[in-house]
């Protein structure tokens, strides 16, 4: 059976799709089948094809199956900026019922492990009422955290995880994300986190400049996943 998995960041600049890209790498080389999807995103850039995200097209050079650009980013936004501040500017309407369709549409390719990512945060709203993290709700999908690993992570990370469990979905892992290479005592800080998050610690990814997926992928491990 696929093992589907969303991922989410403690704030918009954690890294999530430099890690997810590792993930898909990291399942890539135990020879399986693999997708992503990022099923909103905010910030497009003009291309032969139309416009297109940059995370998005990252993930689909990562991922091992081949899906179309609208089924991996079906809601683009011109501006980057919140979501729900980009739909409004367009009148557009993003709810999660309609996203979960289109999820579980392209979840239909056979595969065998997926990552959907997450916009921003945890709590990042799609509408009046709704946010984004009630999409993994919806689809019973559990969770990874990317503690983007800089000054103050660690509040933002337990309040992460904190509201991740308040909202009825489950932490089944995270990965220290070094974002700022002069972070103080950063091994102090990834030591606190691991004694104070439930889940387990995927990976420790250290600042490199020039890092490509199959680098971050060897400093992943997957099999608590799978």
């Amino acid at each position: 059976m696929a093992k589907t998995f969303f991922i989410t960041g403690t704030d918009t600049d954690a890294g999530k799709t430099f890690i997810t890209c590792g993930l898909l790498e990291a399942a890539n080389q135990k020879g399986l089948q693999t997708l992503a999807l990022k099923p909103v995103a905010a910030g497009s850039e003009e291309t032969e094809d139309g416009p297109k995200n940059e995370d998005a097209i990252k993930l689909m050079a990562s991922m091992s199956i081949e899906l179309p650009y609208a089924q991996v980013n079906p809601v683009l936004f011109e501006p980057a900026i919140a979501p729900h501040i980009a739909a409004q500017e367009e009148s557009r309407l993003v709810t999660v019922s309609r996203l979960t369709g289109i999820c579980r549409g392209a979840l239909m390719k056979k595969h065998d492990v997926s990552f959907i990512e997450g916009a921003g945060g945890w709590r990042v709203p799609l509408n009046d009422r709704e946010m984004l993290a009630d999409l993994a709700k919806e689809l019973n999908t559990p969770v990874i955290l990317v503690v983007g690993m800089k000054l103050g992570c660690i509040s933002h990370a337990l309040l992460t995880a904190e509201s991740i469990v308040r909202s009825s979905c489950r932490l089944v892992g995270w990965v220290a994300n070094q974002v700022d290479p002069e972070m103080n005592r950063f091994d102090e800080n990834v030591e606190t986190l691991k004694s104070m998050l439930s889940a387990p610690c995927l990976g420790v990814v250290k600042w490199k400049e020039g890092a490509d997926s199959q680098w971050t992928g060897n400093q992943l491990d997957i099999t608590s996943l799978l």
